[in-house]
């Protein structure tokens, strides 16, 4: 029998597992990048975007 056509379903976890990426601070720490923070940066990006002129 292949693990396909098992019996027993995959358990999935509750909640999304962190990607565990880090940046370091100007002071030289290891802060961890959360959800938040990626959320922060994509608004940011998104209000810097200039209008595309049409014609």
């Amino acid at each position: 029998m292949s693990l396909q056509h098992s019996s027993n379903p995959q358990q999935r976890p509750a909640q999304p597992v962190p990607a565990h990426g880090s940046i370091i601070d100007a002071q030289g720490r290891e802060i961890p990048i959360t959800e938040q923070m990626i959320q922060q940066a994509c608004r940011e990006l998104e209000n810097s975007r200039k209008p595309v002129k049409k014609g």
